[in-house]
């Protein structure tokens, strides 16, 4: 006769001690009555630096004036053409490495026909040295084509003209504004965008916000040089990394709270 075997049933005193472990565990992930809850972490204000008063500012212009009467850009150029090429040509890349590039370029072409004639590989061969050459070159080509084709091989001289312009933006159009019409334009490159923040004349989160920033607070008898002033001073003194705030003709007024003096 085959054994029976039951299955063994758990014992009342297990059963009855489970709920209660389950139960104790559960307290223990509640917080204690009378416990501190942890301190949330306080947010991080932002202290905006107080505006610079319009006498700072004529301040601050009057002795970059004093210092520099006559600023001028470090672009070389023959005639407004050619400073438009410079311009265009000098997007992402330094001054002193486009001069070197269009001394001789200039030297054979100095006006939209004369380039054309030189056509676009013979403009790259100029150019290789410049960043972005190849599209640069092709650049050069289509804004000469245009300025025969729709303006009598003229520079125009207004901003949206000279937008509309193959490789030319708005920082282009303030500078050849600027530089080779007299106009009171303000070009903001990254130094002058830089110096605007850094200082807090003008703070923006844009180049067009620090444009318009500084318009509005430079006085008009300054225009003319300020944003030779500006590139000039981020450029050599206010600069990106170790700025030498030791030598800055504005140290005083500015806002930076990072300032070494």
């Amino acid at each position: 006769m085959a054994k029976i075997i039951r299955p063994q049933r758990a014992s009342t005193s297990s059963v009855r001690s489970a709920p209660k472990k389950k139960a104790a565990k559960a307290a223990r992930l509640l917080p204690k009555r009378g416990a501190k809850k942890p301190a949330k972490k306080a947010a991080k204000r932002t202290v905006k630096p107080k505006p610079w008063t319009s006498e700072e500012v004529y301040e601050a212009f009057d002795r970059f004036r004093k210092a520099n009467p006559e600023p001028k850009g470090e672009l070389e150029h023959l005639n407004p053409y050619t400073l438009l090429v410079a311009v265009v040509l000098s997007a992402q890349a330094t001054d002193a490495g486009v001069n070197k590039a269009t001394r001789a370029l200039f030297a054979v072409a100095d006006t939209p026909e004369k380039m054309l004639e030189l056509g676009e590989d013979r403009v790259r061969d100029y150019i290789k040295t410049i960043g972005l050459y190849r599209n640069k070159a092709k650049n050069v080509i289509a804004l000469s084509q245009k300025l025969i084709a729709e303006f009598g091989g003229e520079v125009p001289r207004t901003r949206a003209e000279i937008e509309s312009l193959p490789g030319a933006g708005r920082k282009t159009a303030n500078v050849v504004l600027n530089m080779a019409f007299g106009e009171h334009t303000m070009a903001v490159d990254t130094h002058v965008f830089r110096v605007g923040n850094r200082t807090g004349l003008a703070p923006g989160k844009t180049p067009l916000e620090v444009e318009l920033g500084l318009e509005k607070v430079i006085p008009t008898e300054f225009m003319l040089h300020a944003h030779h002033w500006l590139i000039l001073h981020g450029r050599y003194t206010c600069l990106a990394r170790g700025p030498r705030c030791d030598v800055c003709l504005i140290n005083d007024l500015c806002r930076w709270p990072e300032k070494t003096v």
